[in-house]
């Protein structure tokens, strides 16, 4: 897999990432949420793909949600170092880089052309309180 310089020159990948997020945000918000509160990691990670991916569990998709185009899983940092998709001499800059997990959503998007780790903002009102 090779990566591409950056999301926003893939605009068919942040338009359709965009618009399944906002349907599925809140089961990412609180899986994530609940990795940090359980201390399995500082750095939960949502693999996205339009296929089933190999790294992370299985949480929502087209299948259980109507009009989905990505599938998503759950993951964390650790597991993506132990299977080398991390390495190991980068792992402390991915985590200097990694945004407040509280505020945004850490995707890796995996997609014939496009591989690469995408911060998106959970979505808050204009009181700056989270969406439901």
């Amino acid at each position: 897999m090779q990566n591409t310089p950056e999301l926003n020159s893939q605009g068919k990948y942040l338009g359709t990432i965009t618009k399944d997020f906002i349907k599925v945000y809140s089961v990412l918000q609180e899986a994530s949420y609940q990795i940090r509160k359980r201390n399995f990691s500082q750095y939960p990670i949502f693999p996205v793909s339009k296929t089933q991916a190999s790294v992370g569990q299985y949480i929502v998709g087209p299948q259980q949600k109507e009009f989905l185009e990505w599938n998503y899983n759950v993951s964390f940092a650790e597991e993506f170092l132990q299977k080398e998709l991390i390495l190991a001499e980068k792992y402390e800059e991915f985590k200097k880089n990694y945004k407040n997990a509280d505020e945004f959503c850490c995707l890796f998007v995996i997609d014939e052309d496009f591989v690469n780790f995408v911060f998106i903002p959970y979505p808050v009102d204009e009181e700056g309180k989270e969406v439901l």
